[in-house]
C-alpha cells in the first residue's frame, strides 16, 4: 500500500489536525508502509521531512496559525507519478485538498478524505454566518469524489448524515497514555510553576474566538470569593484573542504561551480540573489528553466532546457560552474531592482504551476496502 496524504496543515503546526497526522505519519514510518505528505512549507521545515513535499504558502486570515499553500501542478504531477500512490487521502478542503481531489481524477487514484473542523460553527465566531450557504455548497462538492469520508466522532457523523453526506466512517484520535498521565510528582510541578493555592485549574486551546475563552473567563469570575481565593487558573496556548483575553482576565489567571510533551502532562496531571468551554470541537484532543491524565473534565455540551465526556462519570457538560453553568460545575467538584478522585480514575480508564495503533490500524483497512473495491471495478 502506497498512501499520498494532501493537507493545508502539517507539522510544525499547533492544532489537532497536524498533530494527528503527525502521529499518524510517526506510525506508518513503523509499519514501513510508504507513504508522501503534501503540506505548506513552515517558518523553519523539520529535520524528518523526507516524506513532504512542502510548498510555499501565507496565514489564513481567519487563522494565521495555519497557512494557504500555492501548490505547483507541475511539481505535484511528477511527484504523484513517480510514487504512484495506491489512494490519495485529502485531510483538509483548501488549496493543497483540491491538488489532491484533481490528481485523483486525472491519474484515477481512488479518493478519501476527513473531515477534521466544523468551519460552519467557526463562521458565528467571526461574524460570516452569511457565508454558510455557500460553505456547504463548496464542502458538499468537495467530498462528493471521496469512496469514503472519516470524522473523528458520532456526533460529527450525524451531523453530516444530517446533511446528506454518504460513505461515512469514525476516525477517532487516541492519546499516548505513556506520556499523559496521573503519576507525575505534583509538588514538583506547582513547586516549579510557583503555585501556592490549594486548586488548580486548567484550559488548553488556541485563544481565538470559536474556543469561547470568553465564557472561562466570566465563569472564573463568577465563582464565589470563598472559593476563587484559592483557584490559580492556568491558560496555555496563544492565539489573536490572547492579549485581549489577558487584559480582561481575573488576577488568579495567568497566561502561559504553547507548552507541549510531557511539560504539559505533568500540568494536565497536577491540575484538579480542566476546563474547555469550546462549542465548535469535532473531537477534542485535550479533553482525552486532560482524562489520561486523571484530571476531571468540564466541558461545553457541543460537538465532539459531548463523545468523551460521560457526565459525572468522567467530568461535566454544560451549555455552550453559560458562564454560570460553568461556575456551578467548577464549584460543586471542588466541593467534593471523592468525587474528583473517582472521575480522575474512571477518565484514566477510558483513555487508557484509546490506543492511537489500533485505531490508525483500522484506518489503514479502511483504505485496503478503497483500493480493492477500485481494483475490481477497474477489472469489471
Amino acid at each position: 500500500m502506497r498512501i499520498a496524504i494532501f493537507t493545508d496543515t502539517f507539522y510544525p503546526d499547533i492544532n489537532g489536525v497536524a498533530r494527528t497526522l503527525k502521529r499518524y505519519a510517526s506510525f506508518l514510518d513503523q509499519q514501513h508502509i510508504p507513504y508522501r505528505i503534501f503540506a505548506p512549507n513552515p517558518a523553519t521545515l523539520p529535520s524528518d521531512s523526507k516524506h513532504t513535499l512542502y510548498f510555499n504558502s501565507f496565514p489564513f486570515f481567519l487563522y494565521p496559525e495555519c497557512r494557504l499553500a500555492l501548490p505547483k501542478p507541475a511539481m505535484v504531477k511528477t511527484e504523484i507519478q513517480k510514487f504512484a500512490p495506491d489512494l490519495i487521502h485529502v485531510a483538509t478542503p483548501f488549496n493543497i485538498g483540491l491538488s489532491g481531489l484533481y490528481f485523483s481524477k486525472k491519474f484515477k487514484i481512488p479518493l478519501v478524505g476527513s473531515y477534521h473542523t466544523d468551519f460552519d460553527y467557526y463562521l458565528q465566531f467571526y461574524r460570516l454566518s452569511f457565508l454558510s450557504t455557500s460553505l456547504w455548497t463548496y464542502m458538499n462538492w468537495f467530498y462528493r469524489s471521496c469512496k469514503k469520508l472519516f470524522v473523528p466522532s458520532q456526533e460529527t457523523l450525524n451531523q453530516l448524515k444530517d446533511r446528506g453526506y454518504t460513505n461515512l466512517e469514525i476516525w477517532p484520535r487516541g492519546v499516548d497514555s505513556d506520556t499523559f498521565h496521573p503519576f507525575y510528582e505534583k509538588s514538583d510541578v506547582r513547586k516549579q510553576l510557583g503555585i501556592s493555592k490549594k486548586f488548580l485549574l486548567t484550559y488548553v486551546g488556541r485563544l481565538a474566538p470559536e474556543k469561547d475563552v470568553k465564557t472561562l473567563l466570566s465563569a472564573a469570575k463568577a465563582l464565589p470569593s470563598e472559593i476563587n481565593d484559592h483557584v490559580q487558573w492556568l491558560v496555555i496556548g496563544d492565539g489573536p484573542e490572547r492579549k485581549e483575553l489577558e487584559k480582561a482576565a481575573p488576577a488568579n489567571m495567568k497566561f502561559t504561551g504553547y507548552i507541549a510533551g510531557e511539560e504539559l502532562a505533568k500540568i494536565y496531571s497536577s491540575s484538579d480540573l480542566f476546563v474547555f468551554p469550546s462549542p465548535t470541537e469535532t473531537f477534542g484532543n485535550v479533553v482525552l489528553e486532560a482524562l489520561a491524565s486523571g484530571t476531571p473534565a468540564i466541558c461545553a455540551n457541543s460537538g465532539g466532546v459531548k463523545n468523551i465526556i460521560n457526565p459525572g462519570v468522567t467530568g461535566e457538560l454544560c451549555t455552550p457560552g453559560d458562564p454560570a453553568e460553568f461556575a456551578n460545575a467548577i464549584q460543586k467538584l471542588l466541593l467534593n474531592e471523592s468525587l474528583r478522585e473517582q472521575m480522575g480514575l474512571a477518565g484514566r480508564r477510558y483513555a487508557l482504551a484509546q490506543n492511537w495503533e489500533t485505531i490508525f490500524k483500522h484506518l489503514l483497512q479502511h483504505y485496503s476496502t478503497v483500493i480493492e473495491e477500485n481494483k475490481m471495478k477497474n477489472i469489471v
